[in-house]
Parts: C-alpha cells; structure tokens; sequence
C-alpha cells in the first residue's frame, strides 16, 4: 500500500508520456491538473456509477445556487466561457486519460443542462425534473443529431475537446425543442 507521501506528482509530463488509459480517474488525477479538476465536474465525474448523471445533478444543484446572483446577461456569459474553457479542460483531461471521451469528463454535461435551465427559467421543480430527465435521455441514447454530432468530432485534440461538449450541447437544444413543443 502506497502512503500519500510515496505518491509521486502527476505533471503534464508523466501524465502526456503514460501509455497506459486512466479508465477510472481517482482524486489524485482530479487535483493533477486544473483541466481536469474542470472537466470532471469538481469530482462529480468521479461517480462510479452513472458519472454523467452525476455530472447532470452536479450542474443542477449548481445553478440553483448561483441562479438568483445571474442575471440573462451574466448566465449567456458564464455558458459561453464555460464552454471555451471547458474545450480546453476536456482537450487536456482526454489527452492525459488517453480516452478520446471518458464517461468521466462530465463538463460537457454541466454546460448543457446550464444551457437547459437557463432556457426554461423561471420554472418549478416538475419542469426542471422533467428536463432533466430529457436531457438524460437524449445525452445516453444518442440517436439522430447526438449520434451524428458524436460520430463527427471524436478524436484528440481541440477538435476532440469540441465533440466532447458539441454531442451534448446538441442533445440540450433537442430537449429544448421538445419542452417548446410541449409548451405550445
């Protein structure tokens, strides 16, 4: 058994040249890396099971706290630097886990269910339950445009960190349409 002071640190280095794939990221991989502290939600990436759902109930807790500080204004600027930042941490954290889209990088679930809420506010508990669990729906199932979306912009690199957060910013916008059809 390894002691907190036999671990040796995880630098951009050791990380970059490890031919091995980090599968399960554990909290010493989350704190390695600003990126991956970002594109694994805070740690909610870290989840066993359903990391992604996690991610998603990460994001909403998230915006209900933050929620009554933003202004329209203030959330359009907070989902379009989290999304830029967001390329960058989940372009990092892919590379140094040498996964091309971990379940674990759930950054582009907190963005996209940012990006829902916003959209659909004011709304009681029973819509944002109801969004949520579209959006869930449509970010796992990955049919029509979320599937086409995934296939196109996998890969390494910024263009990899894009599809990671493009699938599921597609898979917001088609739970979009159906709360605009159902409102209508």
């Amino acid at each position: 058994m390894t002691t907190p002071a036999s671990i040796e640190p995880l630098t951009e280095t050791t990380v970059a040249s490890a031919p091995t794939f980090v599968l399960r990221p554990d909290w010493r991989f989350l704190f390695a890396h600003p990126a991956h502290f970002i594109a694994l939600g805070a740690g909610s990436g870290l989840a066993r099971v359903a990391p992604g759902t996690s991610g998603t109930l990460w994001a909403w807790v998230a915006f209900v706290f933050m929620d009554p500080w933003l202004n329209d204004v203030a959330w359009a600027s907070v989902i379009v630097l989290g999304f830029l930042i967001g390329w960058w941490a989940c372009t990092v954290t892919a590379r140094h886990m040498n996964v091309a889209d971990s379940g674990h990088i759930v950054w582009d679930e907190v963005i996209a269910f940012w990006l829902i809420l916003w959209m659909v506010a004011p709304s009681g508990l029973a819509t944002q339950f109801v969004v949520f669990g579209l959006f869930r729906l449509f970010d796992s199932v990955k049919v029509g445009p979320m599937a086409w979306a995934d296939r196109h912009f996998k890969g390494f690199g910024p263009r990899g960190g894009f599809g990671i957060l493009f699938d599921d910013i597609v898979a917001a916008f088609c739970t979009l349409l159906v709360v605009a059809w159902w409102r209508f």
